[in-house]
């Protein structure tokens, strides 16, 4: 239950605040989600299933990018669950409480901070190895830089900087919804303060 001094009012407000950021949060996710699956697809069909570009990659990065594309996954579905919650809330008389939508909103809060910092992570050890690479390759502008510094040979190709750019895009979008996060913790705190407020000037009211 939201509360029994919880108006009406208030229901529908928090009702539209969850049910509008989690489409948000939930189809911008879908979308940006949808280009490491793309990459995998284009590696497989025109990569020779050895992956997006042929470097050699830290093990630590590629944990890194599944951990990141697991929480993003998580975080996606938590975006779901705003919505479904906004269903609930409008439903005043079976509605969530609010220490519960308080723990949603730090639950999304949570989970979209770990994943900016697996993106952030991950961004600064392939921008290092990039650099490290062109470091030691030939200063030329060409599209492909095959780099053999003692080793086996390996190239960096533009699709390393679109594996990189998708990087960048998740962040960028994990951002988004740690602020919707944000606001709607904001929301239920503002909401619970009210109502506990209310509650301690009840008795005044009535003369006791």
């Amino acid at each position: 239950m939201l509360g029994p001094m919880t108006k009406p009012s208030t229901n529908s407000s928090l009702a539209g605040a969850f049910s509008r950021f989690g489409r948000i949060g939930f189809w911008l996710q879908i979308a940006i989600g949808s280009i490491p699956i793309a990459l995998l697809i284009y590696s497989s069909l025109f990569g020779g299933g050895d992956g997006i570009g042929t470097r050699s990659r830290f093990g630590l990065v590629q944990y890194l990018e599944i951990g990141s594309l697991f929480v993003l996954a998580f975080t996606t579905i938590w975006s779901y669950r705003y919505t479904r919650l906004a269903h609930r809330i409008a439903m005043s008389d079976f509605g969530p409480s609010i220490l519960s939508l308080q723990r949603a909103a730090w639950i999304g809060v949570a989970a979209s901070a770990l994943s900016i910092v697996f993106s952030g992570l991950v961004m600064m050890f392939e921008v290092t190895q990039l650099l490290l690479y062109f470091l030691r390759a030939p200063q030329a502008g060409v599209p492909v830089v095959q780099t053999t510094s003692g080793g086996p040979t390996s190239w960096v190709s533009a699709s390393d900087i679109l594996s990189l750019m998708g990087l960048i895009f998740a962040t960028l979008v994990q951002i988004v919804v740690l602020m919707l996060s944000l606001w709607l913790l904001f929301r239920t705190t503002a909401e619970f303060v009210e109502i506990h407020r209310t509650d301690d000037d009840w008795p005044a009211a009535n003369g006791a």
